[in-house]
């Protein structure tokens, strides 16, 4: 279903000064993410594409779209970088993209706290931060492009979890501002856990326009990478380090096989020894030594992040999370895809041997040592060599009804399918108050049908 050229029309004259854009190519390029890891998604969204993309400067402009797509009917799908993997800004009822990124201040640094507009560059963020001394406590490994509302709104962890937990997880965000779509806008302050209402809901119930993220004292991270003989030996070191309290922000963990998808790291990270990069505090760095050197590696970088840059290196965060996704799909386009797999608690490296074993050359393996809700939580994100939709599920079965992993399917594009599990009632309880219409990147929730939307007034519907 589109939107038809009158309620369109309609729907932008109302707009007035804001910037539109319909030209062909950006109503495909903006209406694009990283969904393209999987093959599934892409025969999915391949032919999906927006009819207008609205870019909102203040959250006047964004509330004047809000009104005037409740008015006329018009679907709304939110953008920041379009790092995601899961289409979430696709639209997959047409309509308008609304592109935040020029929604894009940092509004305040303060002790411990940054607030800044939804569009604000995480990147751009850090540097604010660094300028008082701080750091963020987690980010993307895509953070040159991502988004401070996309990271909430799509995101769950990432470099930093290893210390702070997840998203989700109480303080790393505490005040959103959420602007809702209907004829009267009105803006919803949450705090505390209220914010669970609409982070991670795919920009379903709502328009984000400013958030608080959570600072640490600022860190000149050491970038490392330890070497180790068997790829159980470096998960136990990797893991005995997070027991240990070593002073990391990092800890990835990738298996020799991957080694070819590292070419600017070919003399850091050689085929014939299972790698682990890592993020270590420079007062750390003897006890991270010695470590590695008590469980038989060897350290073949330290680098701070200013010697890595001149040396045209990656920094350890794009050598870890989905980033090792990314590099195998640069190197050998269309042979891979890729899962998301939590491990039960409390983490066995022989379940991951016994795993390598099982498959074979089918799934290559690489780990994120975290924390969720207070505890240890073991991540990984392997590659999967891709052959049919069919053969990707019966993987996914042997990972979770096997072994007791959870996946978080990322060959789907509803959020419960996704990662949830359930629907969050919570999330829905706010859509029906913010997108009280549904207009709201409709087809992304499970828990939101059609007889749920009030009736649109006031101009053509779609």
């Amino acid at each position: 279903m589109t939107v038809s050229p009158t309620a369109l029309a309609a729907f932008r004259a109302d707009l007035g000064e804001i910037r539109c854009l319909d030209d062909p190519k950006q109503l495909q390029l903006r209406a694009r993410d990283y969904y393209w890891y999987s093959p599934i998604l892409s025969d999915a969204l391949d032919d999906k594409a927006a009819q207008l993309i609205v870019m909102p400067e203040t959250e006047a402009q964004v509330i004047t779209i809000a009104r005037a797509a409740a008015r006329h009917g018009v679907p709304l799908t939110v953008r920041g970088g379009g790092t995601g993997n899961y289409g979430q800004c696709v639209p997959l009822d047409g309509g308008a993209v609304v592109d935040v990124t020029r929604l894009n201040r940092v509004l305040s640094v303060e002790p411990g706290r940054v607030l800044c507009e939804a569009g604000a560059r995480i990147a751009r963020v850090e540097e604010a931060a660094a300028e008082t001394g701080q750091m963020l406590t987690m980010f993307p490994s895509t953070k040159r492009l991502a988004t401070m509302g996309g990271f909430i709104a799509g995101g769950s962890g990432g470099i930093g979890s290893l210390r702070h937990g997840v998203l989700r997880d109480d303080g790393n965000v505490a005040y959103v501002r959420v602007v809702t779509v209907e004829p009267d806008p009105q803006i919803i302050e949450l705090r505390g856990s209220d914010i669970q209402k609409v982070q991670h809901a795919y920009g379903t119930n709502g328009i984000i326009t400013q958030l608080d993220f959570a600072l640490r004292p600022q860190t000149d991270w050491l970038h490392c990478t330890a070497l180790f003989d068997g790829y159980e030996t470096a998960l136990r070191f990797a893991q005995t380090a997070q027991a240990r309290g070593l002073d990391c922000y990092l800890l990835t963990v990738v298996e020799r096989r991957m080694a070819r998808f590292y070419k600017r790291l070919a003399g850091v990270f050689p085929d014939t020894r299972d790698a682990v990069f890592a993020m270590v505090a420079p007062d750390a760095m003897d006890a991270f030594t010695a470590q590695v050197a008590e469980f038989g590696g060897t350290v073949t970088q330290s680098r701070t992040l200013a010697e890595i840059e001149a040396a045209k290196l990656p920094p350890a965060w794009e050598c870890g999370w989905n980033h090792t996704t990314l590099q195998a799909l640069k190197h050998e386009p269309g042979v891979w895809s890729y899962l998301q797999v939590a491990y039960p608690r409390p983490f066995d490296p022989a379940l991951v041997t016994a795993q390598m074993a099982r498959f074979g050359d089918e799934v290559l393996m690489h780990h994120e040592m975290a924390r969720m809700e207070g505890e240890v939580q073991i991540f990984a994100i392997p590659l999967v060599r891709w052959t049919a939709r069919a053969r990707m599920y019966e993987l996914i079965d042997a990972f979770e009804r096997l072994d007791g992993c959870t996946i978080y399917d990322p060959h789907v594009v509803t959020i419960e399918d996704g990662g949830m599990k359930s629907i969050d009632t919570a999330q829905i309880d706010f859509k029906r108050r913010a997108d009280p219409h549904g207009l709201m990147n409709p087809g992304k929730t499970r828990g939101w049908s059609a007889d749920m939307a009030r009736p649109v007034g006031g101009g053509e519907g779609a």
